[in-house]
């Protein structure tokens, strides 16, 4: 299950969020630093419309979605790196996620307390990321005292340590390892260290109900920051959020129509994680299920057959596939079958998105 952190400053709306996109969970969300020590951990289904219609085709008797789990982590502080405000503890919660979101206050409110009393969302961003550069630096300078002496006589210490010695100079600028060009190959030699700040980042800028369709000035100095280190910026508004959550589902997408946007903030948080870590989906459905499932861009099929089991994987024959818009302009297998487009593809097929598969295998 893909895993985000949502991070930031205090006070930012973090906590507001997550209980919005979460809906049902618990986390705490109030009005002073530190409200948030252990991480709040949540599972939301991942909105896709096209599962229904799927359903509908299949009369499935269930409809299971693909999942994200959101993780609440508290609130990083000036000095986290050092351990100020539990930092080293947080840090390492971070570690653990496939993404992060970091929420930034792109709103004035003068009955919420920003921690370094004014609204600078610039300012907020590189705090965050000067904490998360420095606690890598730290964990990267211990690596390179380690293998330093290996990389005399082994070739392949020799080549991580140049890749260590090429993020070196960028972490000591305030930096993140995002910024770093390293090739696949290179990438192996740093994914153990889980560097903070080489992990995908989605900003999210927290805005005010008004400014949740135009956006704001604030909004704009975090888009061109982020075109720099290759994150995405998503506008969002936790006010609004908590709002949404309050209304029969019926309701929202009027609710969201009258605020000037055609989604919420849980979709757009997803759309982006799905389209900056390269996710891709397909469906499996039938009488008794209509499933979503999440693979990576690129995944062949008997790859995408093992995200199911690995016994499909090992034993994988053939994927009778048909597209969805095909699936749905057929109305039905075997229509999309008559009609040829449902294709017997091999092992060398590479998935594609909205693909609707059965797997052929054997035990």
């Amino acid at each position: 299950m893909l895993r985000a952190g949502i991070v930031g400053l205090p006070n930012v709306g973090k906590s507001t969020l997550f209980n919005a996109l979460v809906a049902n969970a618990k986390a705490q969300a109030a009005n002073f630093p530190f409200c948030t020590i252990e991480p709040n951990v949540g599972v939301v289904a991942v909105p896709d419309p096209r599962l229904a219609v799927l359903a509908k085709i299949s009369e499935s008797v269930e409809i299971t979605p693909a999942r994200v789990e959101f993780v609440d982590i508290a609130g990083l502080v000036q000095g986290a790196s050092k351990g100020e405000g539990l930092g080293n503890q947080f840090l390492a919660n971070i570690r653990e996620v496939d993404a992060i979101v970091h929420v930034v206050r792109c709103f004035d409110d003068d009955d919420i307390i920003h921690v370094s009393g004014s609204v600078d969302p610039v300012r907020d961003i590189e705090v965050i990321n000067l904490e998360l550069a420095l606690a890598d630096l730290a964990q990267l300078e211990r690596r390179i005292d380690r293998i330093r002496k290996q990389a005399r006589a082994n070739k392949e210490a020799q080549a991580e340590l140049e890749v260590l010695e090429r993020i070196l100079p960028v972490l000591n600028e305030g930096q993140t390892a995002r910024q770093v060009e390293i090739s696949e190959d290179e990438e192996g030699f740093i994914k153990p260290l889980g560097l903070l700040t080489r992990k995908p980042v989605i900003y999210a800028a927290n805005v005010s109900e008004d400014d949740l369709a135009s956006g704001n000035e604030w909004v704009e100095a975090v888009r061109a920051l982020a075109a720099t280190e290759n994150a995405q910026v998503v506008t969002i508004s936790a006010q609004v959020e908590s709002e949404l959550i309050e209304l029969p589902e019926e309701d929202r997408g009027d609710f969201l129509e009258a605020l000037g946007v055609t989604e919420g903030g849980l979709q757009s948080l997803i759309h982006a994680t799905y389209t900056l870590l390269g996710l891709r989906t397909y469906f499996t459905t039938g009488p008794k299920e209509t499933r979503a499932w999440t693979i990576t861009a690129g995944m062949l099929a008997p790859q995408a057959a093992g995200v199911i089991h690995t016994d499909f994987e090992r034993g994988f024959i053939r994927a009778e596939t048909v597209g969805y818009d095909d699936l749905v302009t057929s109305g039905s297998m075997t229509a999309a079958k008559e009609k040829g487009l449902l294709r017997s593809e091999g092992k060398d097929y590479t998935v594609q998105e909205g693909d609707v598969m059965l797997f052929r295998f054997n035990v």
